[in-house]
């Protein structure tokens, strides 16, 4: 399994939100991207391992949002500690919020 997994729920429309990009980047540099799948998870974002350090999740919100979408990107900074455990950032979206945790 990939050390990094998302999941995107659409809180107002009471389902996934399916779709979406999503980019996996540290320091610049692009480590993995993929789209959400029918369920609004990615599995398989990045590799099973990853170094210690600051990553951050860039999601594409205004490919599912469209262009009047509050929010076109939302970006979620994260600090990976152990190179081994597994880290699920998931999205709670709706069209003028959002809210994030670290999931398990």
């Amino acid at each position: 399994m990939s050390l990094v997994t998302t999941h995107v729920l659409d809180a107002a429309a009471g389902r996934p939100a399916r779709g979406i990009p999503v980019r996996l980047e540290t320091q610049g540099t692009l480590v993995a991207e993929g789209h959400t799948d029918d369920d609004g998870r990615i599995r398989d974002l990045g590799p099973e391992e990853l170094a210690p350090g600051v990553y951050r999740l860039v999601f594409d919100t205004a490919a599912y949002l469209g262009p009047d979408g509050f929010f076109p990107e939302i970006t979620v900074t994260f600090r990976i500690t152990d190179a081994h455990a597994h880290h699920h950032v998931p999205i709670l979206l709706s069209p003028f919020a959002y809210s994030t945790y670290r999931g398990s």
